[in-house]
This record gives structure tokens, C-alpha cells and sequence, in this order.
């Protein structure tokens, strides 16, 4: 029996190009200004909402008010900041705070900037925590408040409720966080008992001021709660949901003592339920979804099929270790090919990396694209290429947004000297894409709408 000739390097290429071309298609059309003209207007001082799933058709006369604040966190902060200030009424001068991955090229006088730390808060992240609680603390029933969320913002707006933990053992509760393997919705619970800021706790720091939080979802639209944190919305979680997260990853051994002491001092298995988000500051409070995961994958649909694909959506393993995403999705990838030999699986969520001992240079995107070119290398002659990147344009502690792998990587990756199986076990994925030519850089996005995983097939 003879062996099938590999595919042309020309097919290859041509995949790659389409699978990149997708990935960019999708975050052009997930445009926040476009998303804040489709959500909201302003008709002199009177804000009209429009109708969504989570929000009536609404009308808010901004001039019954004598104060407006604005407190925007995140990988979009300076985006959806700029967004809004951009349409607010001529003369409203609204006063705030923006937190966000890089300084902005053009202040506004009345806003306050920091350039908060991610994925690890820094001192930044801390003093704009300080800031907004300050302000939020003055605020009366004659305050109107936007909030503007997005990924990101639960190291960029942070701050520990006992405040004795110092800046260095806060990096290291959320460093043990974001290695253990949880999930982000169990990550961000145990975040809402450490911070001053998450579990609605920006939300009652203002319990008389009508407020507005505008969110873009980074996280399954079910669990709304996550984004960020859930610094303005009612905290549905339970001490002892945070205390089985803590025994399940045995985490308390692995915080620092002075946040092991703190969370040993709550006796979450027997607290009661936070009594707080029962009072008046959420009767006062508004929510919308911008743009969502949701908004990400459609876009790459629309220009998958424009492309010629028949394109399958399976968002099924959001939140699944990256070995078991990548075993189901190509399973399911084979057994679909054979059908429609022009085939583009898509799937949107973000994938979980249990981190142990030393870490090199990339992130979960970049893990999975390698696990996965172990798979595509069985099928020498296959026109396949999987890629996978986060909206953001941030992948780990990587400059790369993700990374293309197709049936030569790992051939490709030994003819570089790199031992793909080694590279693996030293989550040190970014050079090896690097030197291939085979990661996807964007650079920072101004958005995070979650991570996007696009499986092509050209025959």
C-alpha cells in the first residue's frame, strides 16, 4: 500500500490565510463604538436604552442629575471609556476612573488613568481600586454612575478586603488562581471573598446612586456574574461554593500565609450568605451586554461561509482541560470532514492549563494549537489546520494572540531543533510557533469577547 503524498505546501498556506483571515474578520466586526450605538443614545440630555435581553426600553433625563461617574475597567477600559465620553451630551463632564492594560494617548482631564496589571494585578490596579471606592463612597441619590466591564477587570481593579495582605501576596493569590487548573467562573468565585471591589462590592459602595453597568462578556452569557468579578451585580455565589473550590484545588496551602490566615478566618463552611446584596443599591442599578462571545463566533461564521466553508458551531468543551477540548474537537473535526470536505469547526470559550513548576513563554491558546498538531501529524496528507487565539490579543505571559498549527508543525518544529513533547511539559510554546512563523499577533485589541478555536478543512 503506498503512502499518500503529503499536501502541498500551497494548500497549507492557503488554509492558513483563510483561517487567519476569519479570526480578523471576527474581531473587526465585533466594534465596541458600533456596539454602544446599537445599545444606546443620547437625544439632548435624555439617555434612551435600547431593548435587549436583560434591559427594557428605558429613558434616563442625565440632567435630573448633578454628577456623572464613570468607572471603566478592563482589557476594553480606554475603548468603551472613549466610546461613551465620545457621546455624551455636550457640557455633561463626567468625572472617573479607567483602568486599563496601557496608558492612553490622549487624556481626559477629568478622568483618572491607571494602567492596571494583567493577568497579575500590580500597584496600579490597587490605587484605581482606591480611586473608584473613594468616589463611589461620595456619591448621593443626585449621582448618575456608568459602569463599563470587561475582561480582565478582576486584576485591574483589585483590592483585598483585609488590609493587611500586601501588593506581593496579592500577586501571588491570583498567580495560584490562574495555574490551578479551576475554571474562570471557580477562579472568580474564590476572587469575590478575597476583594473589596468583586462580588457587587463597587455596586454597594454607591447603595443611593442610579447606576448603569455596561458589560462586555468574556464569559458564558449564563454566568454573567463572572465578568470581572462581579463588581456591580448581585453576587449569587455562596461561602460554601468558595470553600469546596478552595479543598477541591488545595489552594489554602499554596496562598501566602498572611491570605491562607484571612480565608481561614471567614469559616466559610458554615458563613452565612452576604446579607449586603439584599439591600437598596441594586434596586438602583441597570445591566447591558455591549457585545458577548456570542457576537465573536457569528462574525466568524458569516465570513467562514463567505469564504465557501460549511461551518458546524460547537462551543460544547468551553471551560474543558485543553487535552480534552482538543481530543473532542478533532474527533468531532474527522468524523464531520468526511461529509463536508470544506469544513470550518468553530468554537468559542477558553480552555484550562493546570500549570506545574516553571513556566516558559505562551499561553493556553498556544498549548492547545501544539497538543492539537500532534493529532493533525497523523494525517500526512490531510488539508487541515487548527487555529486558536483570544480576542484579546493576549495569550499568557506570550506577545502572541494564539498560535496556527497544521499535519507539519511538529516535523517543522524538530527541523528548528525543538522538542514539541518537551515544549509542552514547559508551557514554553511561544518560540516554537515564533521560529515556525505560526503565531497569530495582534497585538493589544482593545476588546475580550473570550477565546475563538477555528478547525478548517479544504478537502
Amino acid at each position: 500500500m503506498t503512502t499518500p503524498p503529503p499536501t502541498p505546501q500551497s494548500t497549507l498556506d492557503a488554509l492558513h490565510a483563510d483561517a487567519s483571515a476569519i479570526f480578523d474578520y471576527a474581531l473587526k466586526a465585533c466594534d465596541i463604538p458600533r456596539a454602544f450605538d446599537k445599545h444606546l443614545r443620547f437625544e439632548g440630555k435624555t439617555l434612551y436604552l435600547q431593548a435587549s435581553p436583560l434591559l427594557k426600553p428605558t429613558a434616563i433625563a442625565l440632567d435630573a442629575y448633578k454628577r456623572v461617574l464613570v468607572i471603566s475597567f478592563g482589557k476594553a477600559g480606554l475603548t468603551m471609556l472613549d466610546a461613551l465620553l465620545d457621546r455624551l451630551p455636550e457640557k455633561m463632564h463626567a468625572r472617573g476612573v479607567c483602568s486599563a492594560p496601557v496608558a492612553p494617548k490622549k487624556r481626559r482631564w477629568r478622568i483618572k488613568y491607571f494602567e492596571g496589571g494583567h493577568p497579575l494585578p500590580n500597584e496600579d490596579s490597587l490605587d484605581a481600586a482606591h480611586e473608584a471606592l473613594k468616589m463611589l463612597k461620595r456619591a448621593r441619590k443626585e449621582t448618575f454612575v456608568f459602569f463599563l466591564i470587561s475582561g480582565g477587570g478582576s486584576a485591574m481593579l483589585e483590592l483585598p478586603l483585609d488590609e493587611k495582605i500586601s501588593l506581593d501576596d496579592t500577586i501571588a493569590f491570583h498567580e495560584t488562581l490562574v495555574s490551578s487548573g479551576a475554571t474562570i467562573t471557580e477562579i472568580n468565585t474564590v476572587r469575590k471573598y478575597f476583594s473589596a471591589v468583586k462580588g457587587g462590592r463597587l455596586a454597594t459602595a454607591a447603595p443611593e446612586a442610579e447606576k448603569l453597568s455596561l458589560l462586555l462578556a468574556d464569559v458564558p452569557l449564563k454566568d454573567l456574574g463572572a465578568v470581572a468579578s462581579s463588581p456591580t451585580l448581585p453576587d449569587r455565589s455562596t461561602p460554601q461554593e468558595c470553600a469546596e473550590i478552595l479543598n477541591r484545588f488545595e489552594l489554602l496551602e499554596k496562598f501566602p500565609q498572611s491570605v491562607r490566615e484571612y480565608f481561614e478566618r471567614l469559616h466559610l463552611e458554615s458563613a452565612p450568605a452576604r446579607s449586603q446584596q439584599d439591600g437598596a443599591a441594586f434596586e438602583h442599578a441597570r445591566f447591558d451586554t455591549l457585545l458577548s462571545n456570542h457576537d465573536f463566533v457569528n462574525a466568524a461564521r458569516d465570513h467562514a461561509q463567505s469564504l465557501g466553508y460549511k461551518v458546524v458551531i460547537d462551543n460544547s468543551c468551553d471551560d474543558w482541560d485543553y487535552r480534552d477540548a482538543s481530543q473532542y474537537l478533532l474527533k468531532r473535526f474527522h468524523e464531520l470532514r468526511r461529509e463536508f470536505p470544506r469544513l470550518c469547526l468553530l468554537s468559542s470559550g477558553e480552555v484550562t492549563v493546570k500549570i506545574n513548576g516553571p513556566k516558559g513563554c505562551g499561553g493556553r491558546n498556544q498549548h492547545f494549537a501544539l497538543y492539537s498538531a500532534f493529532d493533525l501529524a497523523q494525517y500526512p496528507d490531510g488539508a487541515m489546520v487548527v487555529l486558536s487565539a483570544g480576542s484579546d490579543g493576549a495569550d499568557g505571559n506570550s506577545p502572541a494572540a494564539g498560535a496556527i498549527a497544521d499535519p507539519t508543525t511538529t516535523e517543522r518544529a524538530r527541523a528548528f531543533r525543538f522538542d514539541p513533547e518537551e515544549t509542552l511539559k514547559e508551557f514554553d510554546t511561544c518560540p516554537l510557533f515564533t521560529a515556525l512563523g505560526d503565531t497569530i499577533v495582534t497585538g493589544p485589541t482593545g476588546n475580550n469577547l473570550r477565546d475563538l478555536r477555528i478547525l478548517l478543512s479544504a478537502g
